[in-house]
């Protein structure tokens, strides 16, 4: 594949392949030297057009540990404020020949729109409320690390996910590798379209107790444009894992949350006592993970590229 822009669109094996590379780069980062020198002499343009903290930081790492050259443009401080438009000031990076380009935007489809103007490979890293590939990977490994499969799992989707990106690309993720999807959440914040597309609804007290993972949704106020939830004591009591949900989580179900989380909201911080909640470990895999699509798609042989 020349991009990764959506889960839905890219093959299962390579999805596969990225999943089998992430565990060769997570041993390559336990080593005391970190830093390989097989993408010296390609150029990463990073274009994140919304805030990010885990996402950025962890694919200029993985870009930096294979020894890329990178570039990070901020639209605040580019001519973009002068009126300058997004094609226009694509074209003009583009030119200075970059080899791979990861995108964050706003608006669903920008990484498509980038991937058809450039001559680069293209990394989704969050369009809109559309997909976040590389978040449902570091998601998976995680897991298969923990669980040692990733297929015949049960995985409940929890909170507001008709603002997740995550929770798209981790649908389809599951799907293609034969895992069940739940999605449970307030009915403003849950499209019935998921149930087309393969999910099961269904009320997180009849089977908060039964799934192997427990993957919680940060409820995303920016997004919102009036009121989806009556009030956020009354979503944490519904939907939230309390202190007092959390004694009927079986000990051996994982925990997870892509970040960052409204603690108190979604979660309660006992949460993060218990030994099977991988919020840090999703973190800390996510660099092994971006270094595995950096590789897979910007690796290639001159025959190849």
């Amino acid at each position: 594949m020349r991009h990764l822009l959506s889960v839905e669109e890219a093959e299962k094996d390579f999805l596969l392949k990225i999943l089998e590379s992430s565990e060769i780069f997570l041993k390559v980062l336990e080593q005391p030297s970190k830093k390989l020198p097989t993408l010296r002499g390609k150029t990463v343009l990073f274009m994140f057009m919304e805030p990010s903290t885990r996402t950025q930081a962890s694919f200029e790492m993985a870009a930096k540990r294979l020894s890329a050259d990178t570039v990070s443009f901020s639209p605040g401080r580019s001519a973009m404020r002068k009126g300058e438009s997004f094609l226009d000031t694509l074209q003009n990076l583009q030119a200075m020949e970059v080899d791979g380009i990861v995108i964050r935007h706003s608006s669903p489809g920008a990484a498509h729109f980038v991937a058809r103007h450039t001559k680069a490979s293209v990394i989704n890293a969050g369009d809109g409320a559309h997909e976040h590939p590389t978040q449902a990977l570091l998601d998976a490994f995680t897991v298969k690390r923990r669980l040692g499969r990733i297929s015949g799992l049960k995985i409940l989707i929890v909170g507001d996910v008709l603002h997740s990106r995550v929770a798209r690309s981790n649908l389809f993720l599951w799907k293609k590798f034969g895992s069940e999807v739940l999605f449970s959440g307030p009915p403003t914040l849950l499209p019935k379209e998921f149930g087309s597309l393969g999910a099961r609804i269904v009320d997180i007290e009849d089977h908060i107790g039964e799934v192997d993972v427990l993957m919680v949704l940060r409820l995303q106020r920016e997004r919102m444009e009036g009121s989806f939830v009556p009030s956020i004591r009354e979503y944490r009591k519904f939907w939230g894992i309390t202190r007092e949900r959390l004694k009927r989580i079986p000990p051996e179900t994982l925990i997870m949350h892509p970040g960052p989380v409204n603690w108190g909201v979604e979660m309660d911080y006992e949460v993060m006592e218990r030994e099977n909640t991988v919020i840090l470990e999703q973190v800390r895999n996510s660099v092994a993970v971006r270094m595995a699509v950096l590789y897979h798609l910007l690796a290639r042989t001159e025959a190849e590229g």
